[in-house]
């Protein structure tokens, strides 16, 4: 059988010291049926260099999902990503590549993991087929040969009976099956990137477990970057070398993840970490962020955290922080980097 690797389309050589993934300023936004502009995505920039594991934490409805499919401008009507948004991946600009070209990468050099494995696998099409389509759209291999590679791949992200399970259907297998098929999807090509939109949301603890550590596997097998889309910290904390917060659209803070736990800079990360249960400690209730996310249709002046904030001054309400260093490789959207000495919880805000 003809080597897969050795039919992937070759992308342009990136400078050695160039991010794989370099996105800057995206902006995404959807119109509403009354006419309203929501900002689900407002300025964000970040990297992903080759082989490194990134994780975009935050609450629901902060612009995670929205990031990761604007990546790959899958981002559908009514959303548009708006002009000024740049996204260079391995030296080519996403955003102003034919559509034909775009295809190309898809899947051969960046793959993306769903969120739920139940809606994004085709109901009708054995779970063999469907990886081994991957591997026709993107190479000159024969039915025969693409089902075999769909085969081995199902074999190497730990599928018992692959030959079996391959010839079964989506709803035949278990929640971590699908989720197992899923990644053998993205991997088959052996991509650069791959996006993993909250991999491990549906699952069970045992599975997700499970599922983390085929990824994590995967990653160091195939020298893959990876972008791990979540909310939970506990993964950010097993899985990621550099965290990426966002609340309401925006950045909010980026550190090295032992910097992030050890010395939170932002007050939300700093209440992310705190609502954390830990073992061993005694608590009679669960630790909690007063308020709710600010719908993206009308984000607050000034800070936009602000009205959730125990630090929160007359600064926060006027002027909106901009991303301030705190350290290497650290940085936090927050006055507080600037005015620390405000670092004092407010009476009215005490829980």
């Amino acid at each position: 059988m003809t080597s897969i690797r050795s039919q992937l389309t070759p992308l342009s050589d990136a400078l050695h010291d160039s991010p794989l993934l370099s996105v800057q300023s995206l902006s995404v936004f959807f119109r509403t049926a009354g006419g309203a502009v929501a900002r689900a995505v407002d300025g964000v920039s970040f990297t992903v260099d080759a082989g490194e594991t990134v994780c975009v934490v935050g609450e629901s409805g902060c612009g995670k999902s929205v990031t990761a499919m604007s990546l790959l401008r899958l981002v559908a009507p009514p959303g548009k990503i708006e002009p000024g948004s740049a996204i260079r991946f391995d030296g080519r600009d996403l955003l102003t590549l034919p559509d034909e070209a775009l295809r190309d990468i898809r899947g051969q050099h960046i793959a993306m993991i769903f969120q739920e494995p139940s809606t994004a696998l085709n109901p009708v099409l054995t779970v063999g087929s469907q990886v081994a389509e991957v591997v026709r759209v993107h190479t000159t291999a024969s039915r025969h040969e693409a089902w075999q590679r769909a085969v081995e791949m199902l074999t190497q992200v730990g599928i018992a009976d692959p030959a079996v399970r391959a010839k079964q259907y989506p709803h035949e297998l278990s929640g971590g099956m699908r989720q197992r098929v899923m990644i053998a999807m993205a991997l088959v090509m052996h991509p650069k990137l791959v996006i993993a939109d909250e991999p491990t949301t549906a699952l069970d603890v045992t599975i997700q477990a499970q599922i983390l550590e085929l990824l994590r596997e995967m990653r160091a097998k195939n020298g893959m970057a990876l972008l791990l889309i979540t909310h939970d910290l506990g993964v950010v904390a097993e899985m990621a070398s550099r965290v990426i917060v966002m609340y309401a659209g925006r950045v909010v803070e980026e550190a090295p993840v032992s910097a992030l736990f050890s010395a939170a800079a932002h007050p939300y990360t700093e209440g992310l970490l705190a609502a954390v249960p830990r073992l061993g400690v005694e608590q009679t209730r669960l630790t909690t962020i007063p308020g709710t996310v600010p719908p993206s249709t009308d984000w607050p002046t000034g800070c936009r955290f602000r009205d959730r904030c125990a630090y929160a001054f007359d600064r926060c309400a006027i002027e909106e922080p901009t991303l301030l260093q705190v350290g290497s490789a650290h940085r936090a959207r927050c006055h507080l980097i600037e005015e620390p000495e405000r670092r004092v919880p407010r009476a009215d805000r005490l829980t």
